[in-house]
């Protein structure tokens, strides 16, 4: 196995609410390697933005908190270093391109500007050598005509294109780990896919990392190599893409690739996961799933499940997991 840039170890996320301290990712582990990418994938209120903020160390504090774990980026853990050291990494090491481009990009700034400092703030390049770079990043991404885009604003460009320059901005110092927070989610499917395919290439070029946040297990079979499967807050099944799509492990990921629509089912209704998930603060004993699984026992309701290794390339966290048959995508 490669020798992992990223590593994961147990990481555990609160946030101070109304009901105290409340824990939104419990136990998260997982590692990535340079040239990978991992998906990890879950409804809404999973834990996934939380975790990926958590590898960059941008959760607020306060209202959230670090209460455990590991997070080694490179050999160096980051919770421990100190904030100058981390304003050092991001952007340069490590970079993000967040869900809305119009959140990560300043409106009072050109795009040309604003790639330009991160060069300039990272590499020490002269304003003139950073206008170059910016040049170079914007047609990488393949933004027509780059050098007169240089001076519009991110309110000019589309919804795709402000998504390309967010790329361009986070590739501008050819970052070792790239982090996507549903990079795709505001586009439609044609420009999605531009978008997919510009990262793989660049993945290719660079070498980089990839931890890809999503709920959308299409984006899932088209980009990931691994699949870490999420529900609240808690990672349920850890696979190999191909064998995730092939045969699920755990009945919430069964539940999500039945819910996925399929060509040549026009007009059939989709299916979908019972119930909702959790809040924090209300977390069914035992696994966390069994109010909405088909399969749940008494058992399920009663022991809680840790993730158990079936073959060294797989875990699931379902106490049934040997004696049940899921479906997977068609």
């Amino acid at each position: 196995m490669p020798t992992p840039i990223l590593e994961v170890e147990d990481l555990a996320v609160e946030f101070l609410t109304d009901h105290g301290w409340v824990r939104v990712v419990d136990g998260v582990s997982f590692s990535l390697a340079a040239g990978e990418t991992l998906g990890l994938v879950g409804e809404s209120g999973s834990g996934k933005t939380v975790t990926s903020l958590s590898v960059m160390q941008l959760i607020p504090r306060p209202p959230g908190r670090i209460a455990g774990g590991r997070i080694r980026f490179d050999g160096r853990d980051l919770a421990r270093l100190p904030e100058p050291e981390l304003e050092d990494l991001r952007g340069n090491e490590i970079a993000m391109v967040f869900q809305e481009s119009m959140t990560s990009l300043n409106p009072a700034f050109t795009i040309g500007d604003q790639i330009g400092e991160v060069v300039r703030r990272h590499r020490g390049l002269s304003r003139k050598a950073a206008r170059e770079r910016a040049v170079e990043v914007l047609d990488l991404v393949q933004i027509p005509h780059p050098r007169e885009r240089l001076g519009a604003y991110p309110h000019e460009f589309s919804g795709g294109m402000r998504q390309r320059a967010a790329i361009a901005m986070a590739l501008a110092c050819e970052p070792k780990l790239l982090i996507a927070d549903e990079p795709t989610t505001a586009l439609d499917v044609t420009v999605q896919a531009q978008v997919l395919d510009l990262l793989r290439n660049l993945q290719d070029r660079f070498g980089m990392a990839i931890l890809f946040v999503t709920h959308n297990l299409g984006v899932v079979a088209d980009i990931c190599d691994r699949v870490a499967v999420m529900y609240a807050g808690r990672i349920v099944e850890h696979a190999d893409v191909f064998d995730l799509f092939e045969r699920p492990r755990h009945p919430y990921t069964e539940g999500l690739l039945q819910a996925m629509p399929q060509l040549g089912e026009r007009g059939k209704r989709l299916a979908a996961i019972p119930g909702t998930p959790p809040m924090p603060w209300e977390m069914p004993d035992g696994c966390r799933f069994h109010p909405r699984c088909p399969y749940a026992e008494r058992a399920c309701a009663d022991q809680d499940v840790t993730l158990i290794d079936l073959d060294g390339a797989r875990q699931s966290r379902c106490r049934r997991v040997h004696e049940l048959t899921l479906a997977g995508a068609e």
